[in-house]
């Protein structure tokens, strides 16, 4: 996959997050639903007449038409998942979103900018399947960055701080 950014001399990732399965396997599976059952209950009425009539093909046609446009919208969806990514490298933190094809927003803050790091996790679904947000605070101009609703919060934030600990070691000192 690629990166939200390019990698500056130097620097690797160290971690590629994404949002938990959950939040793409739920939408998606909501999705199939929505885009089978109608056409499912069409053709089983349009099967149960004498014959094809003008308004059974109509129905065929709305309910084929209704079909593909969820499936666009799963794509989207799907998308929008896979290109949601938090990137921690050896010397920064980057956020990249990019829900559809004409729209980007990506933020970075330098690990050493790092000054504090929260862990939320809330409800029992949460607990469950193991998914929470982390808050990173930062000296940056984006002052908090939030990786929301990622898997195993706390083996993020344990990379993160470790990560953020050789980063300020390399740091040469400032002035």
């Amino acid at each position: 996959m690629r990166l939200p950014v390019e990698l500056q001399s130097g620097e690797s990732v160290v971690l590629l997050v994404r949002r938990h399965w959950f939040f793409l396997v739920a939408p998606l599976l909501g999705a199939l639903l929505a885009m089978l059952l109608p056409p499912a209950v069409v053709l089983a009425v349009v099967m149960r007449t004498d014959g094809p009539k003008a308004l059974d093909v109509v129905l065929v046609a709305v309910s084929l038409v209704y079909a593909a446009v969820l499936g666009v919208r799963a794509y989207f969806v799907w998308y929008a998942w896979a290109h949601d990514v938090w990137v921690i490298t050896n010397q920064r933190l980057v956020d990249g979103q990019k829900p559809d094809w004409f729209h980007e927003k990506v933020s970075t803050a330098d690990l050493v900018q790092v000054q504090d790091v929260g862990l939320d996790r809330t409800g029992l679904l949460a607990t469950l399947l193991k998914f929470g947000d982390l808050r990173v605070q930062t000296a940056a101009e984006i002052e908090q960055f939030i990786l929301r609703k990622i898997p195993r919060p706390q083996d993020v934030l344990a990379v993160l701080d470790r990560t953020r600990d050789a980063a300020r070691h390399e740091a040469p000192p400032s002035i």
